[in-house]
């Protein structure tokens, strides 16, 4: 089995000929079909890097959207609106400007990917900043949303590697 960080490679390097505008709006027309959304009210999103899925367009639903942002070695839940101001982080993602708010409010967090598995688990960008947050907060729903092409039979994990609820194949 390669290592994580040959996938990680490889995974972007499929990922910079895919159509991810294309896969985005299917995502984001699949997602709004499926009763876990439907039903959610306050959702964690993550704000797109470069060719990865772009889940923005489901802003416009009528729910309260979150966006994370990184403080040490802990995600933080901070509200987001159409429009807010980001400002760029030690990782070069964009992060909200405002102020935390309580992990416990959310329905449902998607998850970002590079690679994701049969059995729901994820190859990450190798924080573990996802995986601390899914063990601290385990009501939350978790969706993974991925494209077929990033589809894998099984991928290496770890002892502290959190699985999602739920993959979103398009």
């Amino acid at each position: 089995m390669d290592s994580k960080i040959d996938l990680r490679i490889r995974a972007k390097s499929i990922r910079k000929n895919l159509d991810m505008q294309s896969i985005s709006a299917s995502a984001a027309a699949k997602i709004r079909q499926l009763d876990f959304y439907k039903s959610a009210e306050n959702i964690l999103i993550f704000y797109p890097m470069k060719n990865e899925i772009n889940l923005l367009e489901l802003m416009n639903d009528d729910k309260n959207f979150y966006l994370p942002k990184v403080c040490g070695d802990k995600l933080f839940v901070c509200p987001f609106q159409k429009g807010d101001k980001l400002e760029k982080s030690c990782f070069n993602t964009d992060e909200p400007c405002t102020n935390p708010v309580s992990s416990d409010i959310l329905d449902l967090v998607f998850l970002p990917a590079l690679m994701a598995d049969c059995e729901g688990y994820r190859l990450g960008y190798g924080g573990g900043f996802y995986d601390r947050f899914l063990s601290e907060n385990p009501s939350v729903f978790s969706v993974l949303p991925i494209p077929k092409e990033l589809h894998v039979e099984k991928l290496p994990r770890e002892y502290f590697d959190i699985k999602a609820d739920t993959v979103i194949m398009v």
